[in-house]
């Protein structure tokens, strides 16, 4: 039997040209989400000043099982994936262990992280979608330098709310950030309403998430000309969506080595990364191919 490659690379033609959607074959459908005012299921429609339509949609589509990887996107992936799928064989010798451990590499790019995946995609639906600029928050600053890296190659403006301890802390990333052109602001910041409200009563706030998400979200709604939206890097659906790409080429790995995985495992803070890792293969188990 041949001996199992240290890093196994998929061709550039075997990379995938679909997302693929596990909420599609999910027996039991997430709830719905629900507006603050009505306090009824969200309509598509209600997002579209937040977020692009094309995104809003894929945030709610419960049904859509593959949805095509558009071109551009495809061409940005192609500077860095596919990323290789890694045979861990000094760990398992540390471990003294029978186990085959295999790890993804989502490193090697730019940005340094797997948020590439989603940064591209959200930036090219905003460009297509004739927007000016977008808004997003970052904390250690990882989604901030993608997603600086994807509008800088689309031609779009960026505002980033770093939270304040990372912006101090983390100035080489800030760094990377602007070098792409974003401009970084630390939150909270005397450059919005809640920014302003934060100060007033925490003037020497460290920032949090929370706080950077809402000065973001607030700039996007007051982009003038209705040219700006809001951007998010995990947590939502439409980008555990992006990232099955990480999982639907392992999954292809796995075949060109006859494998399977026994236990598949993934960090997870806001989910889009393990969300995506899991995707193809929570569809075996979801459909009675692997259920075990």
């Amino acid at each position: 039997m041949a001996k199992i490659p240290h890093r196994l690379y998929l061709t550039e033609d075997q990379m995938p040209k679909q997302w693929y959607n596990l909420r599609a074959d999910m027996k039991e459908k997430p709830d719905p989400l629900i507006h603050p005012g009505t306090h009824q299921p969200l309509p598509e429609e209600a997002l579209y000043p937040i977020f692009c339509q094309k995104l809003a949609h894929q945030e709610l589509d419960n049904d859509t099982r593959y949805i095509d990887i558009p071109e551009p996107v495809l061409d940005m992936y192609k500077l860095y994936r596919p990323s290789p799928l890694c045979r861990a064989y000094n760990l398992e010798k540390a471990l003294g262990t029978p186990a085959k451990i295999y790890y993804k590499f989502e490193g090697n790019n730019t940005s340094g992280s797997h948020k590439l995946n989603s940064a591209i995609a959200q930036a090219y639906y905003a460009k297509e979608q004739g927007l000016k600029g977008l808004t997003t928050e970052t904390g250690a600053g990882q989604w901030g330098t993608a997603l600086s890296e994807a509008c800088a190659y689309f031609g779009l403006d960026l505002k980033v709310f770093m939270v304040k301890v990372s912006y101090e802390q983390k100035p080489f990333r800030r760094n990377i950030m602007e070098t792409f052109d974003a401009h970084v602001t630390p939150s909270p910041s005397d450059t919005t309403e809640i920014g302003r409200k934060m100060l007033a009563e925490h003037p020497d706030s460290s920032g949090s998430l929370g706080t950077a998400i809402s000065e973001a979200v607030e700039r996007a709604l007051n982009i003038p000309g209705n040219k700006g939206r809001y951007t998010l890097g995990s947590v939502l659906n439409q980008v555990v969506l992006h990232q099955s790409v990480i999982g639907l080429e392992s999954y292809a790995a796995f075949e060109e080595l006859g494998e399977y995985p026994d236990v598949v495992i993934g960090c997870a803070g806001g989910g889009s990364n393990l969300g995506g890792l899991i995707a193809p293969f929570m569809r075996d188990k979801i459909k009675g191919v692997r259920p075990d």
